[in-house]
């Protein structure tokens, strides 16, 4: 008994320290966010100076909506794709199959600065004129693996006579993807527009390369504000934390409460 309940304080003790050295810098990021000195490391008194600097800073501002709008058009766009691919590679033949998904896998190991040099190689071969839409391209391609790795295991648990027979009462084909198939792969699909949104939200060094005229998102203005003592980069990895954690939030509460709400609605029907 003694023997069990050291252990278990041991391993209390590790998963301590781990969170710890995971949130503590968080933490400390936060807390000087609102220092009413330049300094970093003591804390003179509470202020939201930073904050106001931050809301008045031009280039901050225009580098938070380049941010948050490739990253919403990227999460779209390579949900859609990524999510009709998978689909597709569950009627194909085997071999295909495998091989498509093993050239699907390479993106998502390969190094990320072997990509963003392929990006720059590419664009500059294409002569198309690095910047917003570069940029853009850019997410959309390396978001669409993630897509597909989280939806195509939910595809595989699908019974594949589900469109025949929605076809064979009635249905069209694209209502049967709509109605049928789609409602079906929700979670996978939900799963792999998080995943795509947070990979683009939070890229840098694709950014770095494949951006131009002036375009930066928050990833490359933080590493830019790094080179010297800016309080500012506090107040805006701040709200990046914030808005992280709400999102986070809202996608663990929302389906809970929905799932909660089916099965009264479900109980309710049983009983009466």
């Amino acid at each position: 008994m003694k023997k069990f309940q050291k252990s278990k304080l041991f391993y209390g003790l590790y998963i301590g320290v781990i969170f710890a050295f995971f949130y503590l810098p968080i933490v400390v990021t936060m807390f000087f966010s609102f220092n009413s000195s330049k300094s970093l490391t003591h804390f003179s008194g509470f202020s939201l100076r930073w904050y106001g600097n931050l809301i008045k800073d031009t280039e901050i501002m225009q580098a938070v909506y380049v941010s948050i709008s490739i990253a919403i058009l990227a999460t779209i766009i390579s949900t859609i794709i990524g999510t009709l691919t998978a689909i597709g590679l569950s009627k194909c033949r085997k071999l295909v199959r495998e091989m498509l998904l093993n050239v699907n896998n390479i993106p998502m190991m390969n190094p990320d600065i072997v990509t963003a040099i392929g990006f720059l190689i590419l664009f500059s071969s294409l002569r198309i004129p690095k910047g917003y839409y570069t940029m853009l391209m850019a997410h959309i391609t390396f978001c669409i693996p993630y897509v597909i790795t989280s939806v195509y295991p939910k595809v595989k648990t699908l019974d594949p006579n589900l469109a025949d027979a929605a076809m064979d009462l009635g249905a069209s084909p694209f209502m049967a993807l709509y109605k049928v198939i789609l409602p079906m792969l929700r979670e996978g699909i939900f799963a792999g527009a998080l995943l795509a949104f947070t990979m683009s939200f939070d890229d840098f060094v694709i950014s770095y390369f494949v951006t131009g005229n002036g375009v930066s998102n928050i990833s490359i203005i933080v590493y830019n504000m790094t080179k010297r003592t800016n309080p500012t980069i506090n107040a805006l990895s701040t709200i990046v934390i914030l808005v992280i954690f709400v999102t986070m939030f809202i996608v663990k509460v929302i389906p809970y409460l929905i799932g909660k709400r089916r099965k009264e609605q479900l109980a309710y029907e049983e009983n009466n």
